[in-house]
C-alpha cells in the first residue's frame, strides 16, 4: 500500500472555485500524478464542533455555506461519494489515540473541502468526508491531532488541512492596490520554516512569526497546516505550491508533505 502525503492547503476566498489563479492547475497536476486514494479525508475550519466527528454519509451533499457571492458559485455541485466504512476506521483510529469523537450521518462537504478538493480531482470519483476540528485546538494540539490521523496515510487516505495561508477577513473587503507587505513577509517566513522541516518553530508561527496577529487575528485558518504537518512528521519531503496572493492579502501557497511529494 502507497503511503500518501499529507497536504496543506489554502482554500482562499470562495471564489477560488471558479477562479483557480495560480493554485488551481498545480492543484490538478498533482491529483493527476498522485496514486489514487481510497478517499480523501479533509479538515476544515468550517466545520468546528466542540468534539471531533467524522462524516459517515454515503452521499455527502455540497454545502453553500458563504453569503454576498455571484450566484454561480451556489450552482456549483461536487457529487462525490462518501466513505463510510473508511470514516468508521478513523472513529476508530481516533478512539485509540484517546480522542473524543463520534460519527456524524448527514454532513456534507463545505466550501473548504469541496472547492480544494475539487481542483485535485475534478472528475469526482475518489470518495471525500470530512473530520471536524474539535474546539479549543490551539498549535500543539492541532499538531497532536494531525499525528493521530497519521495512520490513515498507509491505508490509502489522502489527509487533506484546508485552510488558508493567511487570513484577515477585516481587510478582505477594501480596496486592492498592490499585495500587502504583511501578507508576502508572513507567508515568506512560513515557507522557510516548513522547507526546513523545522516543526517546532512551525508549531509557535502564530507568536513569533513576523506579522502573525495581523495574517491570523484568529487562529483557525492556520491550524490546517500543523494539522497536515503532524500527519506527515518532521522528516517527511515538502513540496511548495506557489499559490501568490489573492486580493492582495489571501496567501494561496500550499504544501504537500510526505513520500509522494517528489513523485
Amino acid at each position: 500500500m502507497t503511503s500518501f502525503p499529507a497536504l496543506f492547503i489554502s482554500h482562499g476566498a470562495p471564489t477560488f472555485s471558479v477562479e483557480p489563479g495560480l493554485l488551481g492547475p498545480q492543484l490538478t497536476a498533482l491529483g493527476q500524478r498522485l496514486p489514487r486514494p481510497k478517499a480523501v479525508l479533509v479538515v476544515s475550519p468550517h466545520w468546528t464542533t466542540p468534539h471531533i466527528r467524522v462524516g459517515t454519509t454515503a452521499r455527502p451533499e455540497t454545502i453553500h455555506d458563504f453569503g454576498g457571492f455571484p450566484r454561480e458559485l451556489y450552482d456549483i455541485q461536487y457529487p462525490v461519494p462518501g466513505a463510510p466504512a473508511l470514516a468508521t476506521r478513523v472513529i476508530e483510529v481516533l478512539n485509540a489515540a484517546g480522542w473524543q469523537v463520534s460519527a456524524d450521518e448527514r454532513r456534507g462537504l463545505d466550501h473548504g473541502a469541496w472547492v480544494p478538493v475539487r481542483y485535485l480531482f475534478p472528475d469526482g470519483e475518489v470518495p471525500v468526508f470530512q473530520v471536524s476540528m474539535p474546539a479549543g485546538l490551539d498549535a500543539d494540539t492541532a499538531y497532536a491531532f494531525g499525528a493521530a490521523l497519521a495512520p490513515l496515510r498507509e491505508e490509502g487516505v489522502l489527509i487533506v488541512g484546508s485552510g488558508s495561508l493567511t487570513h484577515n477577513l477585516y481587510e478582505f473587503r477594501g480596496p486592492v492596490t498592490e499585495d500587502a507587505v504583511y501578507a508576502r513577509e508572513f507567508a515568506g517566513w512560513v515557507r522557510d520554516t516548513v522547507v526546513a522541516g523545522d516543526h517546532d518553530r512551525l508549531r509557535r508561527t502564530l507568536d513569533i512569526a513576523p506579522h502573525a496577529k495581523r495574517a491570523h487575528p484568529t487562529t483557525e485558518h492556520f491550524l490546517p497546516l500543523l494539522v497536515a504537518a503532524g500527519a506527515a512528521g518532521a522528516e517527511a519531503p515538502v513540496q511548495v505550491l506557489d499559490g501568490g496572493i489573492t486580493y492582495g492579502i489571501l496567501s494561496m501557497d500550499s504544501y504537500v508533505f510526505g513520500s509522494s511529494a517528489q513523485h
